[in-house]
């Protein structure tokens, strides 16, 4: 016997499709024209930053496409729907930052050898307007931030650019009073190793997701010590949590009840604890009124995280 739970809602994800076309939008005019700059003042920290800039304007579309794919409606192929979409599309964006801030590095490592004069005055007025366009860009996200990662990954991204850009209008500051064409590679790397700071929590937790890991939120302890001091509970086990997406997660639990079922309500109530504190969303409970006989083969490897 069993009892389930299904919360139906509405995502946060769903009220961000003004702010993912505002953001397309504008940092596809803004990469053009910091490109356009950088390649006429020899710039390197502005061509690194247009091409960082790219890869956020090709993330803004990923995760967009993945909050579309998540609300599709599950199938007989796809029972939980698409949901993982936007913890891949998460994961994607990181690995394409790393990667990204790697080449850029390397990059600025060669260019000590051989520095190259820069236009400061046009690197500053350009790298301005970034600060302006990431910044509006990176507010129209903040609040989803907070609970969704694939919402968060889109504001990291934005927030590191309005800081990248602030530093490259110090940078280009710097050498207008100073001449120091060496400052641009050393700011290629500065950028490279914030934006690789910033991106590590968000691949560390996303690679952690897609691989079924119980999600930040829950504390899989404290959901285990309530289920198993409940009333009539004699034992728990075949308890899993993970996250079906970036903005839900699901539950199953198996309590063995010797004395009998307990009804409705009081299944109501365990599933009713589950949503307000984790924020569970999907929770299915077996009761089981004797030995089942059939031990989870993955129980033995559960492991409190």
């Amino acid at each position: 016997m069993s009892g389930h739970q299904h919360a139906h809602h509405h995502h946060a994800p769903g009220t961000y499709n003004r702010a993912f076309g505002f953001g397309i939008a504008f940092n596809i005019g803004f990469v053009l024209i910091e490109s356009f700059y950088g390649w006429q003042s020899h710039s390197l920290a502005l061509l690194a930053d247009a091409g960082h800039n790219l890869s956020d304007v090709l993330g803004l579309v990923m995760a967009w496409s993945a909050i579309w794919m998540a609300g599709l409606r599950p199938d007989d192929r796809h029972t939980y729907g698409w949901q993982r979409a936007s913890i891949m599309a998460a994961l994607i964006n990181a690995l394409v930052l790393l990667f990204g801030m790697g080449s850029m590095a390397w990059e600025a490592v060669h260019r000590f050898s051989n520095p190259a004069p820069i236009a400061g005055q046009t690197v500053m007025l350009v790298a301005a307007s970034g600060v302006l366009v990431n910044g509006v860009t990176a507010w129209l996200f903040m609040s989803g931030g907070r609970s969704d990662i694939n919402i968060r990954g889109a504001f990291m991204h934005m927030a590191a650019d309005t800081l990248v850009s602030l530093g490259v209008v110090l940078a280009g500051g710097i050498y207008l009073l100073t001449g120091w064409s060496w400052l641009d590679p050393v700011t290629s790397l500065v950028i490279a190793l914030l934006v690789v700071l910033g991106t590590w929590h968000l691949f560390r937790q996303s690679l952690h997701l897609a691989f079924d890991g119980v999600p930040q939120s829950v504390k899989l302890g404290d959901v285990r010590d309530y289920l198993a001091a409940l009333p009539g509970v004699v034992e728990v086990h075949d308890l899993h949590v993970w996250a079906m997406g970036s903005a839900e997660i699901a539950l199953t639990a198996h309590l063995v009840m010797p004395s009998g079922h307990p009804g409705d309500v009081f299944v109501d109530g365990v599933l009713e604890w589950l949503h307000d504190e984790f924020d569970i969303e999907h929770a299915t409970l077996q009761i089981e009124i004797g030995d089942s006989g059939r031990p989870c083969r993955l129980a033995t490897h559960t492991h409190a995280a």
